[in-house]
């Protein structure tokens, strides 16, 4: 009787355990409790100054807590933005299986263009508005639609779109800079010219202090373009424009080395003196700081870096950058213990721990000298 009721039993477990089989063709993720809501943990900015001239540069790094699903499986995240604050229409931004997520100008411009914010005094649309944003976390990478998943709380940030021209056009005045195969460019008219820096009490007053070879440099005016150019006829500085042709070049024949070229456009005179730059610190990076850089205080917090020159590590460049009005400074190291001020728009003679720099909303090419503290601020104008 016993053998009976076990055979019974093992078939009756069988049928059970066959028809569970058979009736259930899908697998369902489950977690022994709710994922706890993931949230950020980056401080944000009380207001986001935004322009088309910066639209590639990164607005914002949101960073986030991984929540606790329970389970060791990848996780992917989407970091989303919206114009309203129900989420009507999520924008996803960025996907990624990271803690963070970078947003650009440009994406907060888009949005904000959904928003209905503006700054065309042509429309009635505000210039300032708020923007959405919050971070989905599913398992997987897949993103199953039975994936356990959970939401952050919305974080609303505040975003004014800004005017980078002004009621008065930029000032363009000639530049001067170096070609030959005395300098970083060779006879490249077009490739990396160093300019000279004008003096800011007069003009027509250049200088440059820099690395030199033996060899032979002229002058031009403009990038891209022979005339008119500046050399030597007859010992004295001449144009190409008042010769009728071109002038001779200028020449370094006594050694590679550090020199100061001055040269007068107006008395037509010019000077080159060897500059002792023996002992001089070399840095590995060179930044660019300021209300300047971002049209609020947060540029005080963070160096743009500039490019060095491989040809003079003194020499320090940004070939395209769009500023605000307000004021910058150069540092050293990403450090307050070495920096340069000036006093002037555009160029100048700067010194260590000089005053802050005056700057005007436009897009401008950056030069800097760390051997003299010189600096040039050329408008880029389209």
């Amino acid at each position: 009787m016993k053998n009976k009721i076990l055979k019974l039993m093992m078939v009756f477990f069988a049928i059970v355990a066959f028809n569970a089989c058979s009736d259930d063709d899908t697998i369902e993720f489950t977690t022994q409790a709710p994922p706890e809501q993931i949230s950020f943990t980056n401080d944000f900015s009380s207001e986001y100054l935004l322009s088309p001239l910066i639209a590639q540069n990164n607005a914002e790094r949101f960073t986030w807590e991984a929540p606790d699903f329970g389970v060791p499986t990848p996780v992917t995240y989407e970091l989303q933005g919206s114009i309203d604050f129900e989420f009507t229409t999520p924008v996803v931004l960025a996907e990624t299986t990271n803690q963070q997520a970078a947003i650009t100008v440009g994406q907060l411009l888009s949005l904000a263009d959904a928003a209905g914010i503006d700054n065309d005094p042509g429309t009635e649309n505000p210039d300032t508005g708020e923007l959405f944003f919050r971070v989905r976390a599913q398992i997987g990478t897949e993103n199953a639609e039975n994936s356990p998943e959970t939401t952050s709380e919305v974080t609303t940030l505040m975003v004014t779109i800004i005017s980078t021209g002004g009621p008065e056009p930029l000032p363009v005045l000639p530049n001067l800079y170096l070609v030959g195969s005395s300098v970083a460019s060779g006879w490249d008219n077009n490739n990396n010219n160093f300019p000279m820096v004008r003096n800011p009490d007069n003009e027509n007053v250049f200088t440059y202090t820099g690395r030199f070879i033996n060899g032979e440099f002229k002058l031009l005016e403009e990038r891209g373009a022979w005339q008119p150019q500046w050399g030597l006829q007859d010992g004295s500085l001449e144009t190409s424009e008042d010769l009728g042709g071109d002038p001779g070049a200028f020449a370094i024949a006594d050694g590679d080395g550090y020199y100061t070229l001055e040269v007068d456009t107006e008395n037509k005179t010019h000077s080159i003196a060897p500059f002792d730059a023996a002992g001089s610190a070399t840095y590995n990076t060179v930044g660019l700081i300021g209300f300047g850089t971002t049209g609020t205080d947060e540029g005080w917090n963070q160096d743009i870096d500039m490019t060095q020159s491989t040809f003079d590590p003194h020499i320090w460049y940004i070939s395209e950058i769009a500023l605000f009005d307000g004021e910058v400074k150069f540092r050293a190291e990403d450090d307050w213990g070495v920096n340069w001020g000036g006093n002037t728009e555009f160029s100048g003679y700067g010194s260590i721990n000089g005053p802050n720099i005056p700057t005007t909303a436009g897009t401008y090419e950056v030069w800097f000298n760390d051997l003299t503290g010189n600096y040039m601020l050329i408008a880029i104008v389209e």
